[in-house]
């Protein structure tokens, strides 16, 4: 598409509604505009236009104004009030220091559209200038009700110091690689990382490029608020009942429930039986002068279960060797001895809350550092001071199908 017959016929832009639905009402809040252009023969994108770097800076602005402005006017229409997500080109806006973008959205403002309606979408990755300066032009925004969002997170190579710093009001994550069947763990300990920064700094989660049952399980599941793609509502020129998923939603939230009820209890059975299965093996145990002689003794014990058995003090320093299971041989590695381990996230918490309940903990799932397989950690009190932890195997874990 040429980008001079956008600009000479500025009266075929048109804005389209991507709908974005909530978790706690089901039903839609707001809708991202994206801009259109009425050729001859179909309708046509302007997102390749306005991510072209090569088309003059005035124009790629020309084409959004027009495109907003009849998003607004629409707005201004409608009797259901939503919240109206805008793109931006941080690089863009940043040319006046935002001002031709305020004094438009100001405009309307004096005739009745609230701005606290507005949520203008940034793409941190892509902003080439100084972030400080861009921070403060956000914080201003601010000051007006605008809400701030940090657009494509996943997608590409996105700084979590940078997205901190900005501070924004949503959080938007892509999910396109979750159309790979085989997602790696690691992507997916990455986005739990953002939803981790998102509770940090106040930011509410809003997934986005859902197009499958499966991908708003995963949102829903971690931490989304707000979930926006084709499997929901494709972009159209129209808006839509603000309760048209409202059932649909419902009753898939429901079936989401159920399943991490399943998966909790049984974390919590699978607890409450190393807890039993440990409690009988300590009394084997007392005797035993070496912790190194206890470790085989769990090791063998639980040998269908765990890959690698290993005791520390409170203060995380380990008081036996590693005892590791490699081709179905227990084998015991000595250099461990002395190592310490409260750099760990929630060792010590897990340690004080032992030492507190006097009860084993079952960890989350994690990417094991030495094998990168997904595992488990079950640690237990041995007595006030000394703690073991038993690492589970993948191979455990994925014949019980909920963990």
């Amino acid at each position: 598409m040429d980008p001079l017959d956008v600009l000479t016929s500025l009266d075929k832009t048109l804005p389209y509604y991507q709908a974005i639905f909530s978790a706690d009402e089901h039903k839609i809040i707001g809708y991202e505009v994206l801009g259109r252009f009425q050729t001859e023969s179909q309708v046509e994108s302007l997102g390749p236009l306005f991510h072209d770097e090569g088309i003059p800076d005035e124009y790629r602005i020309e084409m959004d104004r027009a495109v907003l402005t009849k998003a607004l006017e629409h707005a201004l229409e409608q009797e259901d009030v939503y919240q109206i997500f805008i793109n931006q080109n941080a690089n863009l806006l940043m040319n006046d220091h935002g001002e031709s973008l305020l004094l438009l959205l100001k405009s309307f403002e004096s005739r009745g559209l609230s701005l606290k309606r507005i949520v203008l979408e940034i793409t941190e990755h892509d902003f080439k200038g100084e972030i400080d300066q861009l921070h403060h032009l956000l914080m201003y925004y601010r000051t007006y009700g605008i809400k701030i969002a940090v657009d494509n997170i996943g997608k590409e190579s996105s700084n979590l110091e940078r997205i901190g710093l900005l501070s924004p009001d949503i959080l938007k994550i892509d999910l396109h690689i979750l159309r790979k069947t085989a997602m790696s763990q690691s992507y997916q300990d990455v986005l739990y990382s953002l939803s981790l920064l998102a509770r940090k700094i106040g930011a509410t989660l809003l997934y986005e490029d859902i197009e499958a049952s499966y991908q708003l399980q995963y949102a829903w599941r971690n931490g989304g608020r707000y979930f926006q793609g084709f499997y929901l509502h494709k972009p159209s020129p129209t808006l839509v009942k603000a309760d048209m998923l409202k059932e649909k939603l419902k009753e898939q939230f429901e079936t989401f429930i159920s399943h991490e009820k399943k998966k909790l209890l049984a974390i919590h059975q699978l607890t409450q039986a190393f807890e039993m299965k440990m409690q009988a093996l300590i009394q084997k145990c007392r005797k035993l002068q070496l912790y190194d002689e206890m470790i085989e003794i769990i090791a063998n014990e639980l040998s269908k279960s765990c890959f690698r058995v290993y005791i520390c003090d409170e203060n995380g320093f380990q008081q036996s060797s590693n005892i590791i299971k490699k081709e179905e041989m227990w084998i015991i590695e000595s250099q461990y001895m002395n190592k310490n381990w409260s750099w760990r996230p929630y060792f010590l918490a897990n340690i004080m809350k032992m030492s507190y309940d006097k009860k084993g903990i079952l960890s989350d799932l994690y990417s094991d550092i030495e094998t990168g397989e997904s595992i488990r950690t079950f640690s237990y009190p041995l007595d006030d001071q000394h703690y073991v932890f038993i690492d589970l195997s993948y191979a455990f874990l994925y014949e019980k199908d909920a963990l």
